[in-house]
């Protein structure tokens, strides 16, 4: 499978200037965002895909939908693949409002409030991106699956930091990362 983070949001904008949470609650995609899904969407193209599994946060709904119209795939949204709540960016917005927000997606899965009211710790992540690994080796045409994602979901799944809009492979049945490099040593 592929994971791609997430275009540039407004949260990570604010962030990157002043390293100071701008208390974005679910932001959207900045311009430069927007310019980052669609490059990524470009260099897709000529990738195998079949399908996009997406975060609900808005940051990836936005980058999924921008990747989807170009490549013309379907989306699937699952909350397992979501931010590590951390951040006010990772209050997310409730389903319904989601529903409303993409009608051609299917929240009727989903929790009202699928983000975790308190922060999530390292461990409980790496659980969380160790039982999708396991989840996607489940199924037999997991390498044709776009997996639109946060910084650090795919770190607990690959061990890599990733940039917005950055992709990389991922064969979920391989081992997981030995370690996860959360703090910059």
């Amino acid at each position: 499978m592929i994971l791609l983070r997430h275009g540039q949001s407004e949260f990570n904008a604010a962030f990157t200037l002043s390293r100071v949470d701008p208390g974005i609650a679910d932001p959207r995609l900045t311009e430069l965002g927007r310019a980052q899904a669609r490059e990524a969407a470009q260099a897709l193209k000529g990738e195998r895909l079949a399908r996009i599994i997406a975060s609900p946060y808005t940051r990836a709904l936005e980058t999924a939908a921008i990747v989807a119209g170009a490549l013309d795939l379907p989306v699937v949204v699952n909350p397992i693949v979501r931010e590590r709540c951390a951040f006010t960016c990772d209050i997310g917005t409730p389903a319904t409002e989601l529903a409303r927000r993409w009608p051609d997606l299917d929240f009727s899965t989903i929790d009202e409030v699928w983000w975790p009211a308190l922060t999530e710790s390292e461990a409980e992540i790496e659980a969380r991106a160790a039982a999708f690994r396991a989840e996607m080796a489940a199924i037999p045409d997991w390498s044709d699956t776009l997996v639109v994602s946060h910084w650090g979901f795919i770190l607990a799944m690959t061990g890599v930091r990733m940039q917005n809009a950055q992709w990389r492979r991922c064969d979920p049945t391989a081992p997981g990362p030995a370690a996860v490099p959360w703090v910059i040593g």
